[in-house]
């Protein structure tokens, strides 16, 4: 049998350690803005899942972010307040509450990801098709573990 040099508790340990870096770094690239509107990175990763899924449920942004209702709360109440985000009555259960990006929502997410792009863009035009295609498959795979 191949000996798998990859699956090393070393190489595993690099792994884990690349991606840590990796969502520091492209993570920390819209900091500013983010900052210019008293947002942290919690905010961030709310947005990030409402932007990629409009009109989510509270119950689907805890299973995906993996929080309590009590760390989610104060983050969403920030955002309505601020006019990023708004609640709606659910389509298929009026009981459920469905978040969406306002107007200046969708603007500030287009701020944040405009700031994150280069960095991958940069990375990406410095791959293969082929080191693209077998990196988002890999990513999928850790996601789904």
């Amino acid at each position: 049998m191949k000996d798998l040099l990859y699956l090393r508790e070393k190489s595993l340990k690099e792994i884990i350690e690349l991606i840590f870096q990796v969502y520091i770094d492209s993570y920390s690239d819209p900091h500013e803005v983010l900052k210019k509107n008293s947002f942290g990175r919690a905010h961030h990763r709310l947005l990030c899942i409402i932007e990629g899924n409009p009109n989510i449920s509270i119950a689907d942004i805890l299973r995906k972010l993996k929080i309590t209702k009590q760390s989610l709360s104060r983050v969403l109440q920030d955002l309505i307040k601020k006019n990023i985000i708004s609640q709606k009555k659910g389509i298929k259960d009026g009981r459920q509450r469905e978040l969406v990006l306002t107007e200046k929502g969708i603007k500030l997410c287009d701020e944040i990801f405009n700031k994150q792009k280069k960095r991958i863009i940069n990375a990406l035009k410095n791959s293969t098709s082929d080191e693209v295609s077998n990196f988002k498959s890999i990513m999928k795979k850790i996601i789904h573990g």
